[in-house]
């Protein structure tokens, strides 16, 4: 992997000092098509360095806003950027800046580096727990253990974990957050037992419970907060209630309306666009989003969009803090996607 990564970073250099990349930035090609940027979350502490390809420091994105500003790429709108693609009447360079699921370090780590830059970007807002202000049950799981992570963890039948577990091993804390995830499901627990399972947790850890959630690291914005930036000119859009797709059409369309309807009460704007959680689709979920009159859907998959892409497969790039600067322009050029594999990224699943 690390081989493979150095290679790629030549190529991308190789690319840069002959001028081929800038040959292919100002083509009639890489006019013709978008970038779609997506990003996760944004460090209120240290969340970057328990989760790497998730979180990224707010420096970080900083940086990154700085390299689209210098390479002189059009940010547009995420609904300009669409209608420009189809009618073909894309600017150069043009780039949308997406973020997945509207956790509160958007609003505390991440909105300050979009108004100072003055970048449109759009949100997916999940919003179950956006009115449920509880931390992400198994990711605030995962969180205590690896804080506790020079420590073992003593078994525990109420927790339904067997046997103790040396929390040095990613390996190990992850079997916990599954059997947390497991007990939860065989008991039927809702939001508010799940919240008190995770208490109970942080009591066997000797992990303060309370200041954390009053830091609010893995909570969602608030209706309040969307409210505001949505007022601010943050384009707020769907990403299913509770960060979900069943493979049943009557609980997939009922996310989507679930999400639009709380969306549209909060920000008073339509909501037509369209992120799958995680990444993933089926091509059954094609149709069912079209029926619930949705625009656009985007994807984890890593390519740039052109006028024959399906609106409801678009390809996104997933920035992370191991993409090195020069991949980060390599993709603003476009000659990073000449390069890509195009794999699927799935990362996360709230539930």
């Amino acid at each position: 992997m690390l081989m493979l990564r150095t290679l790629r970073r030549a190529a991308f250099r190789a690319l840069k000092t002959s001028g081929l990349s800038s040959a292919v930035a100002g083509s009639a090609w890489r006019r013709s098509r978008l970038l779609i940027l997506c990003y996760h979350s944004i460090s209120i502490a240290d969340e970057y360095q328990w989760r790497p390809l998730l979180y990224m420091s707010q420096s970080e994105l900083a940086a990154r806003f700085q390299l689209i500003k210098d390479s002189g790429a059009t940010v547009l709108p995420l609904t300009d950027a669409l209608q420009g693609l189809y009618a073909g009447t894309l600017p150069e360079k043009s780039v949308a800046i997406t973020f997945d699921d509207g956790a509160y370090n958007f609003y505390y780590s991440a909105y300050p580096i979009v108004r100072d830059f003055g970048f449109p970007v759009t949100v997916y807002q999940t919003t179950y727990h956006a009115d449920f202000q509880k931390p992400i049950f198994n990711l605030a799981c995962s969180y205590m253990l690896w804080k506790r992570r020079e420590t073992t963890l003593i078994g525990s039948e109420a927790l339904g974990i067997s046997g103790n577990k040396d929390l040095s091993s990613e390996a190990n804390r992850q079997s916990v957050v599954n059997s947390l995830i497991a007990y939860s499901a065989k008991n039927g627990l809702n939001g508010m037992a799940k919240d008190e399972l995770a208490q109970q947790l942080a009591q066997i850890l000797g992990f303060d419970y309370e200041a954390f959630c009053a830091a609010r690291l893995l909570h969602l914005m608030s209706p309040v907060e969307i409210a505001e930036l949505s007022g601010r000119g943050v384009d707020f859009q769907l990403h299913t209630h509770r960060h979900r797709t069943p493979r049943n059409e009557e609980l997939f369309r009922k996310e989507i309306r679930d999400n639009r309807r709380r969306l549209e009460e909060i920000t008073g704007h339509p909501a037509t666009h369209f992120c799958y959680p995680s990444g993933i689709y089926y091509a059954e979920f094609l149709p069912w989003l079209a029926a619930e009159g949705v625009a656009s859907a985007t994807t984890c998959e890593a390519s740039l969009a052109s006028s024959k892409t399906n609106a409801l497969v678009l390809p996104r790039f997933v920035d992370t803090i191991a993409k090195s600067a020069l991949e980060f322009e390599s993709w603003l050029d476009g000659t990073g996607s000449l390069l890509a594999r195009h794999p699927a990224s799935r990362d996360i699943n709230y539930e």
